[in-house]
């Protein structure tokens, strides 16, 4: 068999995919041109090799020996794989892997296809369709709107500079000043909201990134009396899940803003002039709550804090708890909250642990339980 693909490498290496013949223990026979260029290894590199070096080290205990499995004894493998080059670099593919016999010897061939440009490509096309109309939309109405903003607030600290207004007038004049400042951060809101960015997933530590956030309000908190408390007891392990920390960032500066609001508006000598962000792992989740014991959201409005522009107070826009919901959910979470009117409000991010498939993380098979492919 080997020899038929070797007197044929001429068409073989014309054909735009990475083909890999090897016998049923994985041991490479043959490779086209393709494969060379999709990995980086030579034909002579892999002669003889064993196809796990195209495959990550946490992938050798489950999902390469699944694929074997699913191979030699069901119908074979198709689907998406992250592998890697000969240079550490990780690639995106669709593999599909087949069986056959020739002479009484097992076969396996694997024919790799790099998708993750196309996937990427088509990602974009996708959320380009969904946001561009909206996009255009808010960006050209931003653009229109602020520089008359920017006017208004120009002349009117001219006129307080200039003008001689009695103190009714001057109190016109600074209602002016707040309503254009109002103005332009409900435009900026907007465009946060409206552009927000495909997230980019790492592997973070949830505590480092809830601790970076808490610094950004350590200041505010003593300027206005109030504490922070950060609560880690229940988090499990080390805390690591896969996010954007950056998206996940300012959705807790949104969340950590409403209560720290909340909270300040408490008289001083109160009790509960605090908030309580709280770490915890369940298993296959890890979550973030945030608590405050402010004036809480009565049940009449608290089916619509999400709701775009929706707020108990005139002067917010309305736009935080929108934009978190979404980045949220953008990433594979979820966002709940509790709330009683006068007792406070904790909102809840929980987020999965592991988004990795199950033919990934644990055996299909029983019988290869503790096994590891050579």
């Amino acid at each position: 068999m080997v020899e038929i693909l070797k007197s044929r490498h001429h068409f073989l290496d014309l054909v735009q995919v990475a083909f890999i013949l090897t016998d049923a223990h994985s041991k490479i026979l043959y490779t086209n041109r393709y494969t060379e260029r999709l990995f980086g290894y030579s034909r002579e590199e892999m002669a003889g090799g064993r196809i796990r070096i195209l495959f990550l080290e946490e992938d050798l205990t489950f999902f390469l020996p699944n694929i074997i499995y699913l191979t030699l004894y069901k119908n074979g493998f198709e689907g998406e794989a992250l592998l890697r080059q000969k240079n550490g670099t990780k690639i995106f593919v669709h593999l599909y892997t087949t069986t056959f016999k020739e002479e009484g010897e097992v076969f396996i061939s694997f024919s790799f296809q790099e998708i993750q440009r196309l996937k990427k490509l088509e990602r974009e096309r996708l959320e380009m369709e969904r946001w561009a109309s909206l996009g255009m939309m808010v960006e050209e109405i931003a653009h229109q709107i602020r520089n008359p903003i920017v006017s208004i607030g120009g002349y009117t600290i001219r006129l307080l500079k200039t003008l001689s207004a009695s103190p009714k007038g001057k109190s016109y004049l600074h209602q002016i000043l707040q309503e254009t400042k109002r103005l332009e951060t409900m435009i900026q809101r907007v465009e946060e909201y409206v552009l927000i960015p495909k997230p980019t997933f790492q592997k973070e530590r949830i505590q480092e990134v809830v601790e970076t956030v808490l610094q950004t309000f350590s200041k505010e908190a003593a300027e206005k009396r109030l504490s922070i408390n950060l609560e880690t007891r229940a988090l499990e392990g080390e805390g690591d899940l896969f996010i954007d920390k950056d998206l996940i960032a300012k959705a807790l500066l949104h969340i950590l803003k409403n209560s720290i609001e909340a909270v300040a508006r408490k008289p001083m000598g109160k009790k509960g002039r605090f908030v309580k962000v709280s770490l915890f792992g369940d298993g296959g989740n890890i979550g973030v709550s945030i608590s405050d014991k402010g004036e809480g959201i009565s049940k009449k409005y608290l089916g619509r804090i999400f709701e775009p522009f929706f707020s108990t107070r005139p002067d917010q826009v309305g736009l935080g708890l929108t934009f978190a919901k979404r980045v949220v959910e953008d990433q594979g979470g979820s966002i709940r909250v509790e709330s009683r009117l006068r007792r406070g409000t904790t909102i809840t991010l929980t987020f999965p642990k592991d988004r990795r498939r199950k033919l990934r993380r644990e055996q299909i098979f029983p019988e290869a339980v503790g096994k590891t492919i050579d």
